[in-house]
């Protein structure tokens, strides 16, 4: 904690690996890639040992500041994270939510995490709605709703958000076709029909 300011927003963890030649270039690339006002460069790391605990014991960590999280794993295109992140920090604000983002921002996929108490019902009625603008965020910067975890029954109801009905509608005419009894995941792969 001491390590870093109070106003801290956010940190990048970046790994490179390779030969002594590369990785010096790589560390310079990455570097001059990197500058902006309020960097504060933490330095190489030979043993990322200890950095990678950390950032796996984030996901667990958030459980005890909040009693509930919401985690949704979506993925925008890199160039838009910056308008992603802003735009998240607005509707959490505007929804009155706390918000924790991490994930792989190499390849635009982000881990959103809405924490919040599952007994304070204005609360989760929020996150809901924060949730759908959220989905909604995802889909105008052209992303996708999931890029680690699949859709399954939780994102199910937002699909149409990303996938159109002519779309869904091949998609389970094939599905009739391979499983003519219903029997593979029922009920679990496509939103309920109008």
């Amino acid at each position: 904690p001491d390590m870093l300011p109070m106003d801290t927003n956010a940190m990048l963890m970046i790994e490179v690996d390779g030969s002594s030649n590369d990785i010096s270039a790589a560390i310079s690339a990455i570097l001059g890639a990197c500058q902006a006002d309020g960097l504060i460069y933490a330095g190489q790391v030979n043993d990322t040992t200890a950095l990678w605990k950390a950032r796996k014991a984030l996901s667990p960590l958030l459980r005890e500041i909040a009693p509930k999280k919401i985690n949704e794993d979506v993925v925008v295109p890199v160039n838009k994270l910056p308008q992603f992140l802003h735009g998240i920090t607005r509707l959490s604000a505007q929804y009155q939510l706390h918000n924790v983002n991490f994930g792989h921002a190499g390849n635009g996929n982000i881990h959103v995490n809405l924490l919040i108490n599952p007994e304070d019902t204005q609360e989760v009625a929020r996150a809901e709605r924060c949730l759908d603008e959220i989905f909604d965020l995802v889909i105008e910067l052209r992303g996708t709703l999931s890029g680690e975890h699949g859709i399954g029954s939780e994102k199910r109801a937002f699909v149409t958000k990303e996938i159109d009905r002519v779309t869904l509608d091949l998609m389970r005419n094939i599905k009739r076709l391979l499983d003519p009894n219903n029997i593979l995941n029922p009920g679990k792969l496509f939103p309920a029909t109008e």
